[in-house]
């Protein structure tokens, strides 16, 4: 039986089977998706985003090909070492507030030693969670720790075997073990899904992989997107701070960012489809159509600078 399993691992193919899966459990996992989501917004830390600029992104997108790992374990690697570092600012903005203390008891040195220490570890953590990533995702092939203190040791850094399995499982700790958080690719996924059940008749697999590429390009130009977003939501190009601040739901709405990756790669490959994917998605969601058409604006701004989906939709 177990010769079985790792025969049948070892042809895994990571690319998704759509319209094989009973409709009750569509509706199930689309219900919770939806709630985690709420959920996540609802609880959402002033900080979020801080960890997805442009060189964290690539940096874990070109680890992971390197290590030849699924599109999932990517942007898993990429949300836990988002989640992660805000857990630590946190102790950080904490320690901050009994600063005042520790120098009357002559701790002064603790705040600057935590600054320091995650500074230092900050590639190491970030290994960590692509090592943890790899772990989760369905692809067999998990980097274990020899290949990843390889990689270290390339870059200059003397880390022991011991201590990246303590910072795997710092990170771990730090997350209370709550790891298996869904992806932005999830949410992408799913709605494909009931697209299909619904009666979208698109061609899946090719979409599958241009939505892909497009959510790799909205992780790596994600402020200039949402920079965009924000200025047509307002209608001004100058937001102010409590503006930008209020956004942040937006920005971190993975929901939203599902349904305008789908909107943008049906304009792409199937136009004659378009509003009737877009009029789909707000019935699956509720979110607007014009939120959606907005967020395909944005995205397609900055691909190749068109402003074609607003005029389509109102055509």
């Amino acid at each position: 039986m177990g010769s079985q399993v790792r025969a049948a691992s070892r042809y895994y193919d990571p690319n998704p089977v759509f319209g094989e899966v009973a409709p009750e459990i569509i509706e199930d996992t689309l219900i919770h998706l939806a709630t985690e989501n709420e959920q996540y917004l609802s609880e959402l830390s002033d900080q979020a985003g801080c960890f997805k600029e442009t060189r964290t992104v690539e940096f874990i997108f070109l680890l992971s090909e390197k290590w030849h790992l699924d599109e999932s374990a990517r942007y898993q690697a990429v949300e836990l070492l988002e989640r992660f570092m805000i857990k630590q600012v946190e102790q950080i903005c904490k320690t901050s507030g009994e600063n005042v203390k520790s120098r009357e008891q002559g701790q002064g040195s603790s705040w600057s030693s935590l600054k320091d220490q995650i500074y230092d570890t900050f590639v190491l953590r970030l290994v960590s969670c692509v090592q943890l990533a790899s772990k989760l995702s369905l692809h067999y092939n998990i980097v274990n720790s020899d290949t990843a203190l390889k990689f270290l040791q390339s870059l200059k850094y003397s880390y022991t075997k011991q201590e990246l399995l303590e910072s795997e499982l710092a990170v771990l700790k730090g997350l209370h073990f709550q790891i298996n958080v869904s992806t932005p690719l999830v949410y992408v996924e799913l709605l494909l899904e009931v697209l299909g059940h619904n009666g979208c008749l698109l061609p899946s697999k090719p979409l599958h992989q241009m939505c892909m590429q497009l959510l790799d390009f909205s992780y790596l130009t994600r402020d200039s997107i949402y920079d965009t977003l924000l200025k047509i939501a307002i209608e001004n190009s100058t937001p102010s701070k409590l503006q930008v601040a209020k956004f942040l739901t937006v920005k971190e709405d993975f929901m939203l960012l599902a349904v305008g990756i789908i909107s943008t790669g049906v304009f792409i490959l199937n136009p004659g489809h378009w509003k009737q994917v877009v009029e789909q998605l707000n019935y699956i969601t509720g979110i607007t159509s014009q939120s959606i058409l907005e967020f395909s604006y944005a995205v397609l701004k900055h691909i190749v600078g068109s402003a074609t989906p607003k005029q389509r939709y109102r055509n």
